[in-house]
């Protein structure tokens, strides 16, 4: 099970991303915008593997069971380093001693940002084809100024998860996780982490309109200021913050919690039908997660044929099966019974659903609604007014 989210202190929490950006009209790359980073170079050809590559990775990224074969096949030896936390995977990174990262969306325009990751060349990458899911091609959060940064591994949802024998209607919108006078007050669970202020920024687009928000990682000061009070509402009638998947999970069986935020794979793993899940008529924020190349690669050769190598179908599958998540290779969907209800399960090919969701990305001052008449609230700003939502 991935642990990914394991709180680190506060300050570890604090990795500081100050971007300054620029809108260029016409321009179509990243939700059209142009954003200033550093020109690091592109591997323009592969040339002889160099015998290893050095991964940071979630647990269950990197396995014996499709590893041993990728060292077999190419005499690339992997090195795993299993990381708890996109922060330490930020630091980890800027060792220079790793190669490759699994990075999530709230790590990875940190990462491009400060010159710690490569662009990568797509076309040394034969895997990474059609059978990729549109919604994981070319997102913000790994794909700056027409530049891939990343190589999709999968996704999932933030869903709203509930104890169908204490929430007996099935809830249809966030307002039972937030709103003071919830009935299931006092049995809430809320994620423990900076990114959480776009799950309230998400509530508040439908909620309150007038605030002008257009997407939940784009806050002017006034706006987070509004996310803020309303995470400080809710602290009064939660139960439970969480960042450990195994005590979120030991909060809903032992009955502490009721109802609030959860993955899929977390409800699956209660292995309990009582709990239930919904993707409310809000939408809600999410996760996806992809390859990153170090700047400063040693092994720029093993690391792109792992990259191609966990995209085929068969091997992306696994991952996406061991970790619990949507594939980013639809064709994994089609080689097995099991493999089609895994993709079921997870929605992997689901487009109409994911519309709906808002994938984790890294907040910084331009702001990626295309705003330009106001600066918006980065990082660290989100990171500092976090600390003030628990007092």
């Amino acid at each position: 099970m991935k642990k990914k989210y394991m709180l680190l202190p506060a300050m570890a929490a604090a990795a500081t991303l100050v971007l300054v950006g620029c809108s260029s009209a016409g321009d179509t790359e990243a939700g059209g915008l142009s954003i200033e980073v550093p020109d690091v170079p592109m591997v323009e050809e592969l040339g002889e593997a160099e015998g290893e590559v050095n991964i940071v990775a979630w647990s269950g990224f990197v396995e014996p069971a499709w590893s041993d074969q990728f060292t077999e096949d190419t005499g690339c030896v992997v090195n795993r380093r299993v990381a708890g936390t996109s922060d330490e995977m930020v630091t980890l990174m800027r060792t220079g001693d790793y190669d490759l990262v699994s990075a999530s969306g709230d790590a990875s325009l940190r990462l491009i940002a400060g010159g710690d990751v490569a662009p990568i060349n797509i076309d040394l990458i034969p895997n990474f084809g059609d059978d990729i899911v549109e919604g994981m091609k070319g997102q913000i959060y790994d794909t700056i100024n027409g530049k891939s940064y990343g190589i999709p591994i999968g996704r999932g949802a933030n869903i709203l998860q509930y104890n169908s024998e204490v929430v007996t209607e099935t809830p249809t919108s966030w307002d039972v996780v937030w709103e003071e006078d919830s009935p299931y007050a006092g049995e809430i669970t809320a994620y423990d982490a900076p990114i959480y202020i776009a799950d309230a920024a998400v509530y508040l687009m439908t909620h309150e309109p007038d605030l002008g928000i257009t997407n939940p990682y784009a806050l002017d000061q006034e706006q987070l200021d509004a996310a803020i009070e309303l995470l400080k509402t809710q602290n009064g009638i939660v139960s439970e913050y969480w960042a450990d998947p195994v005590a979120q999970i030991t909060s809903y069986a032992g009955g502490t919690s009721v109802v609030g935020t959860s993955w899929e794979i977390l409800r699956k793993l209660t292995e309990d039908e009582k709990f239930k899940s919904v993707l409310p008529e809000e939408g809600s924020t999410g996760w996806s997660d992809a390859w990153m190349i170090s700047a400063e690669s040693k092994n720029p050769n093993c690391g792109y044929l792992w990259m191609d190598y966990t995209s085929s179908a068969e091997v992306n599958g696994a991952i996406a099966m061991g970790f619990g998540m949507a594939p980013a290779n639809a064709a994994f969907c089609e080689t097995s019974d099991e493999a089609a209800a895994h993709c079921e399960y997870f929605h992997a090919t689901d487009e109409e659903y994911f519309k709906n969701v808002w994938f984790w990305t890294t907040p910084i001052e331009q702001c990626i609604d295309g705003r330009t008449d106001v600066t918006c609230t980065n990082f660290q700003q989100w990171t500092d007014a976090w600390l003030t939502v628990k007092g």
